[in-house]
């Protein structure tokens, strides 16, 4: 069976990250048919709005998956790999119909950037936020994913949650405004999420696209003469990276040098 899932429900889309035995945790095919989704979606008129959502119950997607990192000994694979996984966001962020994040479970690293992307983001009471990459692989994220992340949450509590790494509650996900709804559980929440995307499919589309099109601008005004690269690279480069990796595979605790 296919990794990512699709399907149309009358005037909405809806995608299925399909990897429950790995927390649906993001391949990079399942990155290229998100964008290739969002190109679907934008171009099919009869679609209104498009609805992603975890396989499972368990996670909405627990980050990218730590195998395909075992290859990167550069800076230039970190930089790559950023450049690759900011497509899907960004198709995601440019597509003109809303899209809805339904979350249950843990999402976090690459599978918050995703719902991070999308324009509304609902989750179950157990839905766990993060990006815990200071105590995982020692990596970075692109420019692009901090700045979503602070038009998110703000600068103050994107530091303090990946200092130190801790996940973001459903509680507090609803009170900082990360989420909109909770729902009780995941049965409720694939019903929610068909409501919500009926509701905004009934609204007038151009609208809709202009107002995700003033606010995506405003965002990349912010960053768009903001250099990163360096930072990328050093991570992704290191020693720590790549012990990073190795321990995340081997399910024991790196042991960071800074280098």
């Amino acid at each position: 069976m296919s990794d990512i899932l699709h399907e149309t429900r009358g005037p909405v889309a809806w995608t299925v990250l399909n990897r429950p035995q790995a927390r649906n945790a993001l391949t990079f095919a399942m990155y290229e048919g998100l964008t290739e989704q969002a190109r679907r979606v934008a171009a099919d008129p009869a679609i209104r709005a498009w609805v992603i959502t975890g396989a499972g119950g368990k996670a909405f997607a627990a980050g990218t998956d730590i195998g395909q990192f075992t290859s990167f000994r550069t800076g230039q694979d970190g930089l790559d790999y950023e450049a690759k996984l900011e497509v899907a966001p960004a198709a995601i962020e440019d597509c003109p119909k809303p899209v809805i994040a339904a979350v249950a479970g843990f999402c976090t690293g690459g599978g918050l950037a995703i719902a991070g992307a999308c324009d509304l983001r609902i989750a179950t009471e157990d839905a766990r936020f993060g990006m815990p990459i200071a105590r995982t692989l020692g990596n970075c994220l692109s420019m692009q994913n901090y700045a979503r992340l602070v038009s998110l949450l703000g600068p103050a509590r994107v530091k303090e949650v990946i200092f130190t790494a801790r996940m973001v509650t459903g509680t507090e996900a609803l009170a900082t405004g990360l989420v909109s709804e909770l729902l009780p559980d995941a049965a409720a929440l694939e019903a929610r999420a068909m409501e919500l995307a009926e509701t905004v499919a009934a609204m007038a589309p151009l609208t809709l696209a202009a107002t995700k099109a003033a606010l995506a601008r405003l965002r990349r005004a912010t960053t768009a003469e903001i250099e990163g690269d360096d930072l990328v690279a050093m991570c992704f480069g290191s020693e720590d990276f790549r012990e990073g990796v190795s321990a995340f595979l081997a399910k024991r605790s790196p042991n960071w040098t800074g280098r």
